[in-house]
């Protein structure tokens, strides 16, 4: 594993990134890996299948007939106010 040292970092910049790792759980120094490594990974990379794709294989066996609303009738909305 490489070793890099940033100089020269503004302190607004390394606030920031404090927080973030915060919201993430993690360290400052692990959101750094993370922010690196999103910022130069290829876009082409294949990340997997998406989310459809496991949706339809997870529940592909299952046989559900849903009732479908008609498409002709406009919809109907709620008012809360009631």
């Amino acid at each position: 594993m490489a070793t890099v040292t940033v100089r020269g970092l503004d302190d607004s910049v390394r606030d920031r990134l404090r927080v973030r790792a915060a919201q993430h759980g993690r360290s400052m120094e692990q959101e750094i890996r993370e922010t690196l490594a999103a910022a130069v990974a290829d876009p082409g990379e294949d990340v997997g299948p998406g989310l459809g794709t496991l949706l339809r294989e997870r529940f592909a066996g299952l046989d559900v007939d849903l009732a479908l609303p008609r498409r002709d009738e406009p919809a109907v909305y709620v008012d809360f106010d009631e």
